[in-house]
């Protein structure tokens, strides 16, 4: 029995991409797997050693000339507190850093499994900006987005070369079934299962209120459930321990304002890739 729930995620999220190579054709180059991962792990390990040993400047702009920078200094100072630059570097002039290497490589895989590229530079800036992210955009400690969904983001916006495929696992039953119950096994470990149901709940929810108004058959709604990148959101993304709030009916809520701004840029904007771009304006 694997001790940490990312271990499981990890495994999966490895399993799922070797399935869609196998039996989806996915046009998937081993390249671009290769710099996600590389790059994802690269940058973990650069930007906590620059966290870890941080300037003499950055010390002082983490304490009292932080207070006149706003939320981005409250950040700084609050990572700054818990450590002194000057004695450490006296005692050693790099600090040895543990690499996190569980974190970046689930953010690589799932980057590999969602996000199409034309050229591997451009997944190795994706990969960048989204560990960077996690440094960067925080907030008492955490990570305000998702790594992957924030570099999917990123990607769409400031590159010409990198889209979303939803449709790209179909709609056959059994990947829905393999994606729930390797997700509920994940889930149960990371102890966040209320808030997949509360997403995934509401959102059906309101597409089947839509399928009745509209008096379509109820083909349209299962089949609107059957998207992988929804499926894939809703168990390994939306709820990242890291980045989602702490208390449950926080939690709650703000799954279910993912699941009503889903709804509405899917149904009405014709935003094909909507489950990302809803995760973005709640900020948890």
């Amino acid at each position: 029995m694997l001790r940490d729930a990312r271990d499981y995620q990890i495994g999966f999220l490895a399993l799922f991409l070797i399935l869609g190579v196998a039996t989806r054709d996915w046009t998937l180059r081993p390249e671009v797997v290769g710099s996600a991962i590389a790059t994802c792990l690269a940058s973990q390990v650069i930007l906590q050693q620059l966290v870890d040993n941080r300037p003499s400047w950055i010390t002082m702009i983490g304490g009292r000339e932080a207070r006149g920078l706003g939320s981005w200094g409250a950040n700084w100072s609050a990572n700054c507190r818990h450590s002194d630059f000057e004695t450490r570097q006296r005692l050693l002039p790099l600090s040895p850093v543990s690499l996190n290497w569980r974190s970046p490589l689930i953010t690589a895989l799932g980057l590999s499994l969602l996000l199409r590229v034309e050229h591997p530079g451009t997944m190795v800036l994706v990969s960048a900006l989204a560990i960077a992210s996690k440094f960067v955009i925080q907030s008492e400690g955490k990570h305000l987005f998702n790594p992957a969904n924030f570099g999917i983001i990123a990607g769409l916006l400031l590159t010409q070369d990198a889209w979303v495929s939803p449709g790209q696992w179909g709609d056959e039953v059994w990947y829905a079934l393999i994606f729930l119950g390797a997700g509920g096994l994940v889930l149960k470990r990371v102890g966040r299962w209320d808030t997949t149901v509360a997403f995934l709940g509401a959102y059906a929810g309101l597409e089947a209120l839509r399928n009745l108004w509209l008096g379509w058959a109820w083909d349209v709604w299962s089949h609107r459930l059957m998207s992988g990148s929804l499926l894939l959101f809703a168990l390994f993304m939306v709820t990242d321990p890291r980045s989602i709030p702490n208390a449950r009916p926080a939690r709650l809520l703000w799954a279910m304002a993912i699941a009503l701004l889903t709804f509405v840029l899917r149904n009405y904007a014709y935003l094909p890739t909507a489950v990302f771009w809803a995760y973005l304006p709640w900020l948890p």
